[in-house]
């Protein structure tokens, strides 16, 4: 690949603070909010719905559906991004989302909520892709590169505990009422008309392709993180998804929702505060940071493993949170730290992509797990962490080579 050059003809116009951060940080809650807002009230949906044709998979996909759009159409957007700008694409696709989002409050139709949530996921994969995106054009001097890819983990994090709760919540007037939530990106979207910018292509601050030189995706340094993303997308929600299934595992009974709920707080709590301490252990280098992240997460899983129990459960997934939080902004780092201007919304199209397809693929896997193996899910979860926990030691010896900190602009 030729070396990235940094244009030298326009300096930087304009510098980005903390009123640009929140509005990204709140963009980059919006995928999340579409996950697990509607959760508390699937089984109102079931109930509604039971007699439909093929009720008992539809509705769980409403939930599942928008992962799989974005792991489809991140790509795609990344396409958009370096062609086309960032600024445009994130204001469409944050009204489309706001409008998408509200059509199931005012439906009865299951085909009609699932198309709908289809469309929510699209426009999903353009939030987050330009989200992450801007984050890395506005901030790409290191520090503050790596404190708002922390809080951006910190903010879907505490945000998906927030929105749980929100759902739950609003959702007590009838499975309707949530989605009107949805409705909240258009007012966002018109504070990101006003406080955002398109980043100039003659920045002189950031990398840059060589002028004459085409812009590709840079594929020899995205292969190997986009295939640990996958499988870091997975690992980073067998906790969230299972986490009250184990709780319940341990003699909890189901409606006792107080202290399932309050055992995914502590475990999202844990995540954040691993997310908070990554700006001030990054500069170890990604060579250092995933394989404590994946370690850290094998650790947690495995304690839940031999250990069982309501306390083993709790223990265990507040390890596993840490190293959560720690994982995330280490794989965003890991692939946009060495991506130039022209090339990065790709990058993050494909990254964003590659995670989200974790995501979708974390139920089927763990459903395949605890089938073939006719195991328990503690079990099941025992045997993701020995993997995570190989895949740290593979990726300890596989990165000693790299420097300790990866090249910035």
């Amino acid at each position: 690949m030729t070396k990235p050059t940094l244009a030298v003809d326009q300096p930087t116009a304009r510098r980005a603070g903390a009123w640009q951060a929140a509005l990204l940080l709140a963009g980059s809650c919006m995928p999340v909010m579409g996950s697990v807002l509607i959760t508390p009230v699937l089984p109102q949906l079931s109930q509604y719905f039971a007699d439909e044709p093929g009720a008992d998979v539809l509705v769980p996909m409403i939930v599942a559906i928008p992962a799989l759009m974005i792991a489809v159409f991140a790509p795609f957007a990344g396409q958009i991004v370096d062609r086309l700008g960032r600024k445009n694409l994130l204001v469409v696709a944050m009204l489309a989302y706001a409008v998408a989002g509200t059509v199931p409050a005012w439906i009865d139709s299951l085909a009609g909520i699932l198309i709908s949530r289809a469309f929510v996921g699209v426009f999903e994969a353009g939030i987050m892709t330009v989200c992450t995106t801007l984050i890395v054009d506005y901030f790409h001097e290191e520090r503050r590169r790596n404190r708002y890819l922390s809080l951006q983990t910190v903010a879907t994090t505490l945000g998906a505990t927030v929105f749980i709760a929100l759902g739950g919540a609003v959702g007590s007037a009838g499975w309707h009422a949530p989605f009107w939530i949805y409705a909240i990106a258009a007012p966002i979207a018109v504070l990101m008309i006003f406080a955002l910018w398109e980043p100039s292509r003659r920045d002189s601050t950031d990398l840059h392709v060589p002028a004459g030189e085409k812009a590709r995706v840079p594929w020899r340094i995205l292969a190997l993180p986009l295939v640990v993303t996958v499988f870091g997308g997975f690992t980073f929600y067998v906790m969230i998804i299972e986490v009250s299934y184990l709780v319940v595992g341990t003699g909890v009974s189901a409606d006792d929702t107080a202290t399932i709920g309050l055992v995914a707080a502590i475990a999202s709590l844990a995540t954040a505060a691993g997310a908070f301490t990554f700006p001030r252990i990054a500069k170890s280098g990604t060579r250092l940071l995933l394989p404590l992240a994946f370690g850290l997460q094998g650790v947690g899983m495995v304690i839940v493993w031999l250990f069982g129990g309501f306390a083993g459960v709790l223990a265990g997934a507040v390890v596993a949170g840490f190293g959560s939080g720690i994982l995330l902004p280490s794989l965003v780092t890991w692939v946009v730290s060495r991506t130039r201007f022209e090339e990065r919304g790709r990058a993050t199209g494909w990254w964003t992509s590659s995670f989200f397809l974790g995501q979708f693929v974390t139920p089927l896997v763990m459903g395949a797990l605890t089938g073939a193996t006719g195991a328990p899910l503690p079990v099941a979860v025992g045997i993701v962490g020995i993997a995570a926990a190989a895949v740290a030691v593979v990726l300890g010896l596989g990165l000693r080579r790299q420097p300790v900190t990866a090249p910035t602009a």
